[in-house]
């Protein structure tokens, strides 16, 4: 796999990531839509298609979670130099389809580059593929396809779990969440997701910029009532950030679930930490933010 580079600015920066205005999507990027039978979006220069698990019903330590809590795979695809396209993505599988999925990918030239959980006590056990590849966009659609085709293929819709779910309709204040944070989200159902990049690092690969869209990001998901929360989501880091970001969450009940890699071959690497918790929303909250403030405390691409 090509090697990618990072470089620090000057100043480490971490911002949130705003709204950005839709683009034009190029004819090749509509084709790989159409290819992949999928919706998806160009912003940013990034084409994002969407794969949630909308057949599955989760419930994560008997709580019933919405497929916009943690369950939505999604692949993305960005120019880099000549006509060289870079595509990653986060497949969201259960156990049986696992394998089956990683043979499709391989076996049609894509590359897997993580498998892991992102929650403890989750009914049924779902887990999460990274996937890789460089190519035209007509070529990098045809290679995943075949992967795709076989992800909630076969299985009957799993029966309506008795987790105790938060509320029927979002009640969380997520005003109050925003000002917390120091950042705003974006409501989709019952879910209130906040995602921050990590414009400190300039991370590219084959000349294009990875960015947020293509999961250079840190985020965090909220689902249910003021007094009665949860939150789950990851935490993108370098070396020096991964302890005391643990510290962070432990301090404040927030549970750690996983600590790996999403993409290989990073200069310096990049891990990602996925937590989960319940609680009041403002503790949560609070909780996110501490971790937050242990991200680009001026770390260097050499370490």
């Amino acid at each position: 796999m090509k090697r990618l580079f990072v470089a620090s600015a000057a100043l480490a920066v971490l911002v949130g990531a705003r709204p950005v205005p839709a683009q034009e999507m190029p004819a090749e990027y509509k084709e790989v839509l159409s290819t992949l039978g999928k919706q998806g979006d160009f912003k940013d220069n990034v084409l994002k298609v969407n794969i949630p698990r909308n057949d599955l019903s989760v419930t994560v330590a008997n709580v019933k979670t919405p497929t916009p809590f943690g369950f939505g795979g999604w692949v993305a695809m960005t120019k880099g130099s000549g006509d060289m396209h870079v595509l990653m993505g986060d497949l969201v599988l259960l156990e049986k389809e696992v394998n089956p999925v990683m043979s499709a990918l391989l076996d049609n030239g894509l590359e897997v580059t993580a498998l892991h959980n992102h929650f403890f006590y989750d009914q049924p056990r779902v887990f999460y593929m990274h996937v890789h590849g460089h190519g035209t966009p007509a070529n990098l659609a045809r290679e995943l396809k075949p992967a795709i085709d076989l992800i909630g293929k076969g299985a009957a819709r799993p029966a309506a779990t008795s987790g105790a779910a938060p509320a029927a309709a979002a009640k969380l204040d997520t005003t109050k969440i925003a000002q917390v944070v120091g950042t705003t989200g974006d409501q989709n159902g019952d879910v209130y997701k906040i995602t921050i990049g990590r414009s400190d690092l300039k991370l590219t690969e084959m000349g294009a910029p990875i960015n947020a869209r293509m999961g250079l990001n840190t985020w965090a998901a909220f689902v249910g009532t003021d007094d009665n929360a949860a939150i789950a989501g990851d935490v993108a880091m370098v070396a020096s950030e991964v302890t005391p970001v643990l510290k962070a969450l432990r301090s404040h009940g927030i549970e750690v679930v996983a600590i790996h890699h999403h993409m290989t071959g990073t200069e310096p690497t990049i891990f990602f930490l996925h937590y989960w918790g319940t609680g009041p929303a403002e503790k949560l909250a609070t909780g996110f933010k501490a971790a937050l403030a242990e991200l680009g405390k001026g770390n260097t691409a050499a370490r």
